[in-house]
């Protein structure tokens, strides 16, 4: 028999990729302006509570830049992307504000995810239930054909789902006004499991499993 089961909680993170993108006149000017931004961004992060262990380069690159006609380089793009985690979602709204002040205008924010730091309670549970599923439907099957089951032969669990990821799963509103940042409302996330579970049938009600 196969079974499901689901364990939801509201999410405890938030994970922001931002970036900065610069341009110049040359490789070595426009990765100096990405370097500099790079370092006043984690500097207004970790003074509004991020630790250093909360911040990554996840990619960094740069390119040329063409003229209308794509015969000519005209300057150089380099680009530079972060990951920020943020513990505390209630910090998301000043700390973008913040990194938007260091930032300026080359400041690029590619995506906002809620996020559960642990998820392994909730597998846990999910799983628990995913069991139980199976087995009352077993249980169900068995006195139909007037058995009890008996030992479990074999269990094969599928891939865990969550419904998290980049903002489906929760809710999601920009700022009315202007300038007030990101702020988010958390909404849940569902941790999701499946399994299949082969059990064995008995006549004899004194070998029914436990």
């Amino acid at each position: 028999m196969s079974g499901t089961g689901a364990a939801t909680a509201a999410p405890d993170v938030v994970r922001v990729a931002v970036g900065v993108r610069c341009e110049a006149d040359s490789v070595a000017n426009a990765l100096s302006q990405a370097a500099r931004r790079v370092t006043e961004i984690s500097a207004a992060a970790q003074s509004h509570g991020v630790a250093a262990r909360d911040l990554a380069s996840t990619s960094a690159s740069v390119q040329p830049r063409w003229d209308r006609e794509g015969t000519a380089i005209v300057g150089y793009t380099a680009y530079h992307q972060l990951a920020v985690t943020v513990r505390a979602i209630g910090d998301l709204n000043p700390l973008v504000d913040a990194i938007a002040a260091a930032a300026g205008d080359s400041l690029v924010i590619d995506n906002i995810a809620l996020d559960i730091a642990d998820r392994g309670p909730l597998a846990a549970t999910a799983r628990e239930l995913a069991f139980a599923d199976a087995r009352d439907k077993a249980e169900q099957f068995a006195r139909l054909s007037g058995a009890t089951l008996g030992r479990v032969l074999h269990l094969v669990e599928a891939d865990a789902g969550f419904g998290g990821g980049p903002l489906p799963g929760a809710r999601y509103s920009m700022a009315a006004d202007a300038g007030s940042g990101m702020p988010v409302q958390a909404g849940e996330h569902t941790v999701t499991a499946t399994v299949r579970v082969t059990w064995s049938l008995v006549g004899d009600p004194s070998e029914r499993s436990e």
